[in-house]
């Protein structure tokens, strides 16, 4: 059996045009997935977009005067399309989630949204960094503009540590190789040795707040951070598609199930649970 995808976008996500709840219920009934957790994003950074640069066709809406606002989640249409795919689909366990962006730049907000739940997955992520010319902020892939990738990696593990400290109310540590996705053809090769100690900064420190990482298979988390997660005394991990449309659900988990057992986690006696140290 696949492990549970706890990672998921639905049409309830922002920017996820192409998702669908129900479309993705039936997936995880195809792939037998034990349970699927609807993590739909709360980002709360604007993003600063300069005249030319190019968004997606169906972001344009958000932009005004320069700057893309993501609008709030419609907790309410997302907690109705919850009940009714539980409904139609008994047999599928159907988790509520909350991806939260830098929360701990917005904490009042975050905690309100919380307020709101119950979630049964709250993920804590890091999508934003300041802008280089000190106009707001934008999406880290931005970054490779103006500055060197071993820069935007070290600041990106550097805020994720901030996030760790200045924010409790989380369950999990979602993508922490967000960068890697953007990761510019032209660099050298990604290596992860380059960053060890930036890692494993991020990695005790997470063990620390006894919290889970995320084993995101977006950009397949490398093994040598996994192996780290384990050396630093973390004890538990959780899998992840980031799927934004019902066909990327549960992409490559085998694979990372695998890496899993390898670096020393197992699947417990609850197939919806994390997996923890064997």
């Amino acid at each position: 059996m696949l492990p549970p995808d706890n990672h998921v976008h639905s049409q309830w996500s922002w920017d996820a045009p192409a998702g669908s709840m129900e479309d993705t219920c039936l997936r995880a009934l195809e792939l037998g997935l034990p349970s699927v957790a609807f993590t739909e994003h709360a980002d709360l950074t604007p993003w600063t977009h300069k005249p030319d640069e190019e968004v997606p066709d169906a972001w344009r809406p958000l932009l005004a005067e320069g700057v893309l606002t993501p609008p709030p989640l419609d907790l309410d249409g997302y907690r109705e399309c919850l009940a009714s795919c539980r409904e139609r689909h008994p047999e599928l366990r159907i988790l509520s989630g909350i991806e939260l962006s830098e929360p701990h730049w917005h904490t009042a907000r975050a905690e309100t949204l919380l307020g709101m739940g119950p979630f049964e997955r709250v993920l804590a992520s890091i999508h934003s960094a300041p802008a280089a010319d000190g106009s707001g902020f934008t999406e880290v892939s931005r970054q490779y503009i103006d500055q060197q990738p071993d820069k935007v990696v070290r600041a990106y593990l550097s805020e994720t540590m901030r996030l760790i400290e200045q924010f409790a109310a989380f369950d999990v540590l979602a993508h922490i190789d967000y960068p890697v996705r953007s990761w510019p053809a032209d660099a050298r090769p990604y290596d992860p040795d380059d960053f060890e100690d930036e890692y494993r900064d991020v990695l005790r420190c997470l063990a620390t707040a006894d919290k889970v990482l995320e084993v995101n298979t977006r950009v397949p988390l490398h093994r040598q951070v996994l192996a780290w997660w384990h050396e630093e005394g973390g004890q538990a991990i959780t899998f992840a598609s980031d799927a934004h449309d019902p066909g990327a659900l549960a992409r490559g988990f085998r694979d990372a199930a695998r890496m899993a057992e390898a670096s020393g986690f197992r699947p417990g006696p609850d197939p919806h649970a994390f997996w923890g140290r064997s």
